[in-house]
């Protein structure tokens, strides 16, 4: 066995540290950070579509059109021949965005550009590419976070809950090479869900439904493969149904994945695009073979395109024009058929072990 391994082993049986108010301490940054203009946050209409009677949130923000520019890469005055750097904003976080180191290899910072209230981001603390596959600790630091949230106090509501989501590959939906696990209240993924018209009761996180024998009557148009999970388990059971789905996924997309060995399917890059995501409950890998689709108006104009990432393993699809957002309000089978669009057919993987 490799020193790496033991030293993972013996990491393994602590638990991550996390801080036992994590919920009130994203919720403080993020105010914080929000009142002084650090954190720019897009408020968002938001319609729950049934396609399929499957209950997808549709959200629409005005004002992203208007999202600033990421900075221009650095590179060396000496010479205007050198390679260009790429902007790396998870490198050196600002202290204003930082909420807290989580374990020993992990910080987790706000999202600067939030969709949805209190967004926080799990970073390796050194650089490690988005596109390689994740690690037994990537996994225990966002559990650990998962189970922070379960287990705060809430003086007779609700518990809190988090949806962690992971997207890797050109078709995932990733747009930073410094690897992440994004973190959303579900709470905050309610707001503005409207009790009157029992939206609040229809959505729910959609990995969860996955797992569930009982309440999974869902029948995706893409391929998904899910575990459950459980608040005790350890990095390594974590890891070893991490790796299991990832196998299921590749074998799915047909990647030659079927029967190769675990020192080359589990080494360097992935072999597919995919998002993952993280309930207390489940653990789901989705295959990826495109990142959206064109949204098509009554006469089949094209007004948009549908992009969608981890999120969409909750339940959700961002829109960034009032056309999208009315085109598919007015027209849910359309979101239908683009979730077929973006992955897998689920007939196609419905033999796949």
């Amino acid at each position: 066995m490799s020193p790496d391994m033991n030293t993972l082993r013996k990491e393994e049986m602590s638990p991550v540290k996390v801080p036992a108010n994590l919920p009130d301490l994203v919720r403080a940054t993020f105010n914080k950070a929000k009142a002084n203009g650090d954190v720019n946050f897009y408020p968002t209409q938001v319609a729950v579509l049934t396609p399929a009677s499957t209950p997808f949130q549709l959200r629409f923000s005005p004002s992203l059109a208007n999202k600033p520019k990421a900075p221009p890469s650095s590179s060396s005055p000496s010479s205007g021949h050198e390679k260009k750097k790429p902007f790396n904003p998870f490198e050196n976080p600002p202290p204003q965005l930082t909420v807290s180191p989580i374990g020993p290899s992990h910080t987790l910072v706000l999202n600067k550009f939030a969709i949805v209230p209190e967004h926080a981001i799990l970073i390796t603390r050194t650089f490690k590419p988005q596109t390689h596959l994740l690690e037994a600790d990537d996994l225990a630091a966002t559990h650990a976070c998962i189970r922070a949230y379960h287990d705060c106090p809430t003086e007779g509501k609700e518990r809190e809950e988090l949806f962690a989501f992971f997207n890797c590959g050109d078709h995932s939906g990733a747009s930073q090479p410094h690897r992440h696990l994004q973190l959303l209240p579900v709470t905050r993924m309610r707001d503005g869900l409207a009790y009157e018209r029992e939206e609040h009761a229809a959505w729910s996180v959609l990995a969860n439904r996955l797992t569930d024998p009982v309440t999974d009557n869902t029948r995706l148009p893409f391929a998904t493969f899910a575990e459950k999970l459980s608040l005790d388990m350890q990095a390594e059971e974590l890891h070893a149904v991490y790796r299991r789905l990832y196998r299921r996924a590749c074998n799915a997309a047909k990647v030659g994945a079927v029967g190769m060995a675990d020192e080359e399917l589990f080494q360097g890059e992935a072999k597919i695009s995919y998002n993952l995501a993280m309930t207390k409950d489940a653990m789901v890998v989705c295959p990826r073979t495109a990142e959206g689709s064109s949204v098509l108006d009554r006469e089949g104009r094209d007004v948009g395109k549908l992009s969608l990432n981890g999120t969409l393993l909750a339940g959700t699809a961002l829109v960034k024009s009032e056309d999208e957002w009315n085109v598919l309000r007015n027209d849910p089978e359309q979101l239908w058929k683009i979730l077929g669009s973006i992955g897998i057919p689920s007939e196609d993987a419905s033999t796949e072990s």
